[in-house]
């Protein structure tokens, strides 16, 4: 996120000594992408920041994927998952292949294990609840409706105030607004659906004591997702300040501003965030199609190109009536087959000036794998739900 922010104290110059009230230096340490080529942030430390004094295997949750074949759209209905309430350890694993995993969990209000995404940053959509993100750049709050930007390898840990579901798009790379908003030099551009003013960041330094802390790190090795538990000689959150353009923040959909037309609006006119090789979007309350003769709901369409994943979090979807998807429900409309709304649900738009709903998709430029919770949680006659008058034909292949 270019967009500079100055948190705590930090000296007049980058790279020159700067100690405490005793004497004692300050050490750095520079966090930043792609090398020293883009975004980054200068961090102020009072203890030696990659001082370790064990490293142990962290055993993930099941990372496990099954293809999605034979192809067939799927409905996944996540509110029947049962997870183990932590925000970090408790996650399972709904979808994913190469470039980006989703996972879901519902959390207690018991503080997560403190935690670092090596692979990519991330994006938690939190579909409901409140709490606070500490991280060594200093904390955040979220509620309901927010997303979370994680950027990669930031230590952090969540302190849910109450049960939270948090919907967690976990990149292998990094993610930002789209290319489209913004300025050759990182401004929101005035056609963008949101501005710098949405974005929250941390206003203060987090300060924390503590020796030989543990923190789980989820890395790549031997071609595959994997953890490691670190143990840190000294607590983690001791950054004084910092700056620079590389931080967590939230943005919620309620300042999503959503771009409407005379005519239905393609998906692109909704997204918030993109990925390398995936993007996000948010269709929220609006007004839609004013031309006399509009159908408001989408035309069918085939996404050669990529598999779409929308996630229902608020009102009554009007594409999907009739097909069995509620609030908490996933569909999975693969690459290779064409999809949109129920038929009985295109007569039924007609005439209509307002939709509400709202829900979460990406969309990836590669097949996306079923994960473990996608087989524990889907509902087997959405496929066919399209046909109803043969419902159930093909039910038994899977």
């Amino acid at each position: 996120m270019a967009y500079y922010r100055q948190v705590g104290e930090v000296p007049p110059k980058r790279h020159i000594q700067f100690r405490d009230l005793e004497g004692r230096l300050y050490y750095e340490e520079l966090m930043g992408e792609e090398g020293f080529s883009s975004d980054s942030a200068l961090l102020y430390h009072r203890g030696v920041p990659s001082a370790i004094v064990a490293s142990e295997v962290w055993e993930l949750p099941d990372q496990g994927t099954t293809p999605n074949h034979p192809l067939k759209p799927r409905h996944l209905r996540l509110h029947a998952l049962e997870t183990e309430g932590c925000a970090v350890t408790g996650r399972r694993l709904v979808l994913g292949n190469a470039d980006v995993r989703i996972a879901y969990v519902v959390t207690g209000t018991t503080a997560s294990a403190l935690y670092r995404n090596a692979t990519g940053d991330e994006c938690v959509y939190v579909e409901s609840g409140s709490g606070t993100v500490q991280t060594v750049f200093g904390a955040v709050d979220y509620r309901t409706g927010d997303y979370v930007v994680v950027p990669r390898a930031t230590t952090h840990r969540w302190v849910p105030a109450e049960p939270s579901r948090l919907y967690a798009i976990e990149s292998n790379s990094h993610i930002a607004p789209p290319k489209r908003y913004l300025s050759r030099y990182g401004q929101l551009l005035e056609h963008a659906p949101y501005s710098e003013r949405d974005l929250y960041g941390p206003t203060s330094p987090l300060l924390a004591e503590g020796e030989d802390v543990e923190v789980l790190v989820k890395h790549r090795a031997g071609g595959r997702i994997v953890g490691t538990r670190m143990t840190y000689a000294s607590h983690p959150f001791d950054v004084v300040g910092w700056d620079g353009c590389l931080y967590p923040y939230t943005f919620n959909v309620e300042d999503f501003m959503p771009i409407t037309g005379k005519i239905h609006q393609p998906p692109p006119v909704h997204q918030v965030f993109e990925g390398h090789r995936f993007v996000v979007c948010n269709f929220l309350p609006r007004k839609v199609d004013y031309h006399p003769l509009s159908v408001p709901v989408p035309y069918y369409h085939s996404n050669v190109d990529s598999d779409e994943v929308m996630f229902y979090v608020g009102g009554d979807y009007e594409a999907r009536k009739g097909s069995g998807i509620g609030l908490g429900s996933i569909s999975l409309h693969p690459g290779g087959y064409a999809h949109g709304p129920q038929p009985s649900a295109i007569e039924a738009s007609l005439g209509a000036e307002r939709f509400e709903e709202s829900a979460v998709m990406v969309d990836t430029f590669a097949p996306l794998d079923l994960g473990e919770a996608a087989l524990a949680s889907e509902d087997p006659q959405y496929a066919w739900s399209w046909a109803s008058d043969r419902a159930g034909r093909g039910a038994e292949s899977r």
